[in-house]
């Protein structure tokens, strides 16, 4: 009885320790990522007439590559000025899907409900833009576009994993005093969760 009960201990200790090890192994698959100065410049316009006279390609983006990816490669989302697609509806045939809600980067832990997730289509995109509708607001005064504090952007990825992200600024190398160059840099945090679960 007593050599049963040390072989019983025994196991549990295994199991305790391969439980542990698990959980340290995906806790450091979500540590959070950073991108800093993503440069995706929107169309240069005509201010007097509002033509286009420049047009400019969207810089695509892949959660599971870390970065820049082709067009023509499995991105799930992609900037161009202050406009966030993502790659599905009138902007891809994949299953991507994004929404915005309002939290803090860290106690957003999952996504509430994937339905709440939606793609682009020719009314308005699953991120909106305009300010003050999604991520950013933009200060006619100084034409400067500042995050919205608390916005945080949930996003189904290409193959139906899952992302959160938020943006931290939209100037190069994050400056508080940018110029007239500066602008159209990203710098983000994001986790991605690659095993399909909406829990991060």
């Amino acid at each position: 009885m007593k050599h049963t009960k040390l072989i019983l201990a025994a196991i549990l200790v295994l199991v305790l320790n391969s439980c542990k090890s698990d959980d340290s192994e995906e806790y450091q698959a979500l540590q959070t990522k950073q991108i800093t100065n993503l440069y995706a410049p929107a169309d240069i316009r005509d201010f007097t007439t509002g033509q286009i006279i420049e047009e400019n390609e969207f810089v695509y983006f892949s959660f599971k590559q870390e970065g820049i990816v082709a067009q023509n490669e499995a991105w799930d989302i992609a900037f161009k000025g202050t406009t966030i697609i993502v790659n599905s509806g009138i902007h891809g045939n994949t299953q991507a899907a994004a929404t915005v809600v309002t939290g803090t980067f860290s106690d957003i832990t999952e996504i509430p409900n994937v339905n709440d997730l939606k793609t682009d289509t020719d009314i308005i995109n699953a991120i909106p833009t305009g300010s003050g509708n999604g991520w950013y607001n933009y200060d006619p005064a100084t034409h400067a576009i500042t995050p919205i504090p608390g916005r945080i952007l949930l996003i189904k990825t290409n193959d139906g994993k899952y992302a959160k992200m938020e943006i931290l600024s939209y100037y190069k190398d994050a400056t508080t005093t940018p110029t007239t160059d500066d602008y159209s840099y990203y710098t983000f945090n994001y986790i991605y969760q690659d095993n399909g679960s909406t829990k991060f």
